[in-house]
């Protein structure tokens, strides 16, 4: 038990890492944990519209999907230019004495890989938690999203993904409060 009680504490750290991208974004601020949770909730809801999917399989890839950064931290694509992260180990180290540590394993590992349908959903999700980062912050005036924004779409890769995304670009991000807005 004491193994589980030290992957949970692990797994929280996650709350308190800050993703290091929205700081060459000049704005926004989320943590692992909270990505983590929107990109799940996002494969939770493609699990309920996609069918030959296993929806248990993407919905936990997706909340596993960046554990190791517990142990690595978060690299955007400029520190991984000139630092190297060892996943492998991280979670190689992390899963020890963990009786389901090969499932975690694993599915870190297919969505790495990005082959099956679950992992390329779960690399859409992941995708579309930021695309619905920089609408809000596009849509409440901050300045750099309207940069980043064609380049995290042209990493959509699935059908459902390009779908979500091009809604998600249609819609301000407060539509969902003001309908049916009444004094």
């Amino acid at each position: 038990m004491k193994t589980i009680i030290h992957l949970l504490f692990e797994a929280k750290m996650l709350k308190e890492l800050n993703r290091s991208g929205y700081a060459f974004l000049g704005s926004g601020k989320e943590s692992v944990a909270e990505h983590s949770f929107m990109t799940a909730f996002i494969c939770y809801v493609m699990s309920q519209t996609e069918t030959d999917i296993n929806g248990e399989k993407l919905i936990s890839m997706a909340l596993l999907h960046d554990l190791a950064e517990a142990r690595t931290g978060d690299f955007n694509y400029v520190q991984k230019q000139y630092s190297r992260v060892n996943e492998t180990l991280a979670v190689s180290d992390l899963i020890k004495g963990l009786p389901f540590g090969n499932n975690i394993e694993d599915l870190i590992q297919e969505f790495n890989d990005g082959v099956s349908k679950e992992a390329l959903l779960v690399k859409d999700a992941d995708q579309i938690s930021f695309i619905l980062e920089l609408k809000q912050l596009m849509d409440t005036g901050a300045r750099g999203p309207e940069k980043w924004l064609p380049v995290v779409i042209e990493r959509i890769q699935t059908p459902t993904g390009k779908k979500l995304a091009g809604t998600i670009m249609d819609t301000n991000w407060d539509d969902w409060w003001l309908n049916n807005y009444s004094e």
